[in-house]
């Protein structure tokens, strides 16, 4: 790793804080916003007038643009231009803004309350020397007092008419120890940005990184054409001016991680950390309306063609990096026949592989081959040790839980079959809000777990993915509760005369062969069971 060769450097107030007004000193927005109380303040310059120390100022000088604070408080700090080096805070934004908004005056707003910084003073009954605190958050009432606003912009010929003499001495004392104070900073110069963003992570963040989608919104803000990557992932989320969203598509739920990787897959074919901090800003505001587009395309394909309505059923988020790029570089045209059998096959090898489950970031690039492979229509060759191996047992010993992407798969099989409520054969409503955790409404153990323990099988039988069915609300559960399946299922046949076909749709085809009636739970998963593993291997062999 290159060594790099900080700068120490001391300023004084004046300097300090002539370079927040012209706009070279400027704090990313990644920062946290400014939470210091006026006592936190006036403790801070209490202990400048003390000559105590008060911490460096860390400071990055770059020419990088990145996103930044733009006002504090009353304050609008200028921009610099385009091109020029600035100095953005990565130790002391909590300092350096009270220390600003002291010496502007200004009138900062936080939690919907004003707060004036011209009311932290000096309390002139006390001596510059005393042990006390001679900083005060506001004048009170029978103190002398002064400003620190004043202190710092006024002249000693200003305040003889309003200060006695001894006041006056005081006033002079603190005006010159603040002006020579001499605050210690630290440049790191020309640092490339993910360097400087792992010292920021390592001295302010105590122990919380941060995370690659906050670096590049603050490196890819363009304040010329107003991009802001932040606001357009919020946007593509939700957009409350009626635009196309993934919220209207079921698919809200997709990290802005993931949608990084879609744009670095689409600019380089890589979707590594290291490589997503070196894309040029340029290159990516230019390629986001068209990443945005594949991406919505891919969620298209996803609902209508594998019949996936919400992205929690996504085995793998990471998925829909692979078929953006396939819109992307399909010129977002729809795949061919021969196209929709292969990313079929490599959908349903990806989910029961468990292929992303580590490594992911070099399987995906690894990927990428694949999806120019799919997209030249030639049949892809999956070497023996990433072959998928379906076994009857296998299916019905696999553990329901909603973070095994082999489980969501066949969850997401489920789902194809668009399943109806067992009470009126109506469309189960899938919510991305309802499958969150394993316990969801909308899950539901065909052989209720309480049941099953009672006649002798224990949690690890009960719990078998076989056994889930898809439903529409808790009324279905509340209506089953622990009850054997004879005797809640004999209540839906009243009330469903289309009972046979609900259960088809829960991919049940026969009530009588599957050991519903007389409650046979081994005949169930076996039966079941059978008919999902014929489902999985007609869909990671199709014929060509």
């Amino acid at each position: 790793m290159e060594m790099f060769s900080p700068e120490n450097q001391n300023k004084k107030y004046d300097h300090l804080f002539t370079e927040i007004d012209t706009g070279y000193i400027k704090i990313p927005k990644f920062q946290r916003e400014f939470v210091w109380t006026k006592r936190q303040t006036a403790k801070l310059i209490d202990s400048i007038i003390k000559g105590f120390p008060v911490g460096t100022f860390i400071f990055w000088k770059t020419r990088e643009e990145l996103r930044h604070i733009k006002n504090i408080g009353n304050a609008k700090l200028p921009t610099q231009t385009l091109g020029e080096s600035v100095a953005y805070v990565l130790d002391g934004q909590q300092r350096i803004t009270s220390l600003f908004a002291v010496k502007k005056g200004l009138i900062i707003t936080k939690e919907g309350k004003e707060i004036d910084y011209k009311d932290i003073s000096v309390d002139l009954s006390l001596n510059p020397d005393d042990e006390d605190e001679v900083i005060i958050p506001e004048p009170s009432e029978g103190i002398p007092s002064i400003s620190v606003y004043q202190l710092l912009n006024g002249t000693i010929m200003e305040f003889l008419d309003e200060f006695t003499r001894d006041e006056i001495r005081k006033i002079e004392i603190y005006q010159r120890r603040l002006a020579t104070y001499d605050f210690s900073t630290i440049v790191i110069n020309e640092y490339p940005i993910d360097i400087a963003c792992e010292i920021f992570t390592r001295i302010n963040t105590g122990g919380m990184e941060l995370t690659l989608f906050e670096i590049m919104v603050a490196k890819t803000f363009d304040q010329d054409t107003g991009f802001d990557l932040a606001s357009e992932y919020d946007m593509l989320i939700d957009d409350n001016h009626g635009g196309k969203d993934l919220k209207d598509a079921g698919y809200d739920t997709i990290p802005s991680s993931i949608i990084l990787q879609c744009i670095a897959a689409c600019l380089i074919q890589d979707v590594k950390r290291k490589s997503i901090l070196k894309l040029e800003k340029s290159k990516v505001i230019n390629i986001w309306s068209e990443v945005k587009d594949s991406i919505f395309h891919a969620t298209d394909y996803f609902r209508s063609h594998y019949r996936i309505p919400v992205s929690r059923l996504l085995p793998y988020p990471a998925l829909l990096v692979l078929f953006t790029y396939f819109f992307y570089k399909n010129n977002g045209n729809p795949p061919d026949s021969t196209q929709n059998k292969l990313l079929m096959q490599y959908y349903w090898w990806v989910s029961l592989s468990r292929r992303f489950s580590s490594a992911s970031e070099t399987k995906i690039a690894q990927d990428l081959k694949r999806i120019d492979e799919i997209l030249k229509g030639r049949i892809i060759s999956y070497n023996e040790e990433e072959q998928v191996s379906l076994t009857l047992n296998g299916i019905i010993n696999r553990q329901f839980s909603t973070g095994d992407s082999f489980c969501k798969a066949i969850l997401s099989l489920y789902a194809y079959y668009l399943p109806k409520s067992f009470s009126d054969n109506s469309l189960v409503r899938i919510d991305n809000s309802w499958l969150k955790v394993a316990f969801s409404k909308n899950y539901h153990h065909f052989f209720p777990k309480s049941y099953l323990t009672k006649n002798g099988f224990n949690d690890h039988e009960a719990n078998s993915i076989v056994n889930i069915t898809i439903v529409d609300d808790y009324l279905n559960k509340r209506a089953i509760g622990a009850r054997a399946p004879s005797d809640y299922m004999n209540d839906f046949n009243s009330t469903n005369e289309h009972l046979d076909k609900t259960m088809r749709t829960h991919l049940i085809d026969d009530i009588d062969k599957y050991g519903i009636w007389t409650d046979d739970y081994n005949l169930f998963l076996k039966n079941r069971g059978k008919k999902i593993l014929r489902l999985l291997e007609r869909r990671l062999n199709p014929k060509f």
